[in-house]
């Protein structure tokens, strides 16, 4: 039986109308990426008149996929930041600028920098965090941790005359599926693309290095194979399967020995946000919030995570990317809402990867889902389809 809280709810989901003597129920969305924004566009579509709030540090979206044109010079940090000021309108959401801090009351209160708020249901999407515990890690550039980053990379490489750059990316060894390899891959083939056309490849001596044999594995056989194969046509030295110990300014270390670097593009893996640790629930071993097969978060109610903060049932190769996370929101927004109507989830995010792994001026399409891995050659509309993607993706917000 209903309590008269979600007949409440459920007729004001289902009509719009609220009773005179109740109050509105209000809707939080940590985050203001990816999952964030799919998030609050299929609350709003699902629930034309809740109070919907987003809560972030600022009221822009970064577009992280293209952070691999910066340092080509196809993108300036300036295209990929985009104010949220139109979307907010458009959807006609609330937004408070601050950093959470933590959770209380089983969720029911966030809080932040700015001071407590509460809410009826709740959407953790802020994303994760970068593993920054390795010996001399302050000696890479991390291209995802943001346009900053990603702008160093380009200006380092603008400097450099010549010299070993290394590249490579590492995982969170309690959560297998915690890294994001796939950025690394484009960077290093990018960046050898850029070279080329500039003429200076042959000052340049790349390399990849990364503690599994077979890295990029998540993308499928055919992937790693291709992967490598393309490393080796590019006269790109490998060095795997050799754990990784430590950075210099000057080398990597690995259990085999140095290997020598005067830059070094370093991936790290992920773990949950910082804030999770105050979120009053059991994290995962990896530090992520825990979800079912519906995006709950399990030991709270009417709390879901979507995104690179939570940590998912599934195969071992699920992704933490945008498209992925983009699925976990819209069945984290549909199950979020039965729940505060008093019924039972339904909707489950299937597992899906999807990327374009450019080089500036081609591109090779990996396609994986629970029936099927594959990955087409390198081709020049591979590059251009990310580029429309790009502009097709943003249009929402601009």
């Amino acid at each position: 039986m209903l309590s008269d809280r979600q007949i409440v709810l459920y007729k004001f989901f289902v009509t719009g109308k609220m009773a005179m003597a109740a109050e509105q129920p209000r809707i939080f969305i940590l985050g203001a990426s990816f999952a964030a924004l799919t998030a609050a566009r299929e609350l709003r579509r699902r629930a034309p008149k809740a109070v919907i709030t987003l809560v972030a540090p600022k009221a822009e979206f970064v577009y992280l996929p293209s952070m691999i044109w910066i340092p080509a010079g196809i993108r300036k940090g300036s295209d990929l930041i985009v104010p949220l000021a139109h979307f907010l309108k458009k959807y006609a959401l609330e937004f408070i600028a601050t950093k959470v801090t933590g959770l209380r009351d089983g969720g029911r209160t966030v809080v932040t920098e700015r001071g407590a708020f509460a809410n009826d249901g709740l959407v953790v999407a802020t994303g994760g965090r970068f593993l920054k515990g390795m010996p001399g890690i302050e000696h890479a550039l991390t291209l995802c941790e943001g346009v900053s980053a990603a702008e160093s990379i380009a200006q380092r490489l603008r400097d450099m005359p010549g010299g070993h750059v290394a590249f490579g990316f590492g995982g969170n060894p309690k959560e297998p599926s915690a890294m994001r390899g796939g950025p690394m891959f484009e960077l290093l083939f990018g960046v050898d693309t850029m070279l080329r056309q500039q003429g200076r490849r042959d000052r340049f001596h790349l390399s990849f290095f990364n503690a599994a044999a077979e890295p990029g594995k998540r993308l499928g056989a055919k992937a790693v194979q291709s992967l490598l194969a393309e490393m080796g046509r590019r006269n790109i030295d490998t060095h795997l399967g050799e754990k990784i110990l430590s950075f210099t300014d000057k080398a990597v270390i690995r259990e085999g020995g140095e290997l020598p670097a005067d830059l070094i593009l370093f991936m790290p893996g992920l773990t949950g946000p910082i804030w999770a640790a105050d979120a009053g629930v059991p994290l995962s071993d990896g530090g992520f919030f825990p979800a079912d097969e519906f995006c709950a978060v399990k030991g709270m109610d009417k709390v879901f995570v979507a995104g690179d903060a939570g940590s998912y049932p599934g195969p071992d190769w699920l992704p933490k990317q945008a498209h992925m996370a983009d699925l976990q929101a819209r069945a984290a927004a549909e199950n979020l809402l039965l729940a505060m109507a008093g019924k039972p989830a339904k909707a489950k995010p299937r597992p899906e990867l999807i990327c374009i792994v450019d080089a500036v001026n081609t591109g090779m399409l990996v396609y994986r889902d629970a029936k099927r891995s594959m990955m087409l050659p390198s081709l020049r509309i591979f590059h251009w389809a990310k580029r429309y993607f790009e502009t097709h993706y943003l249009r929402e917000f601009r």
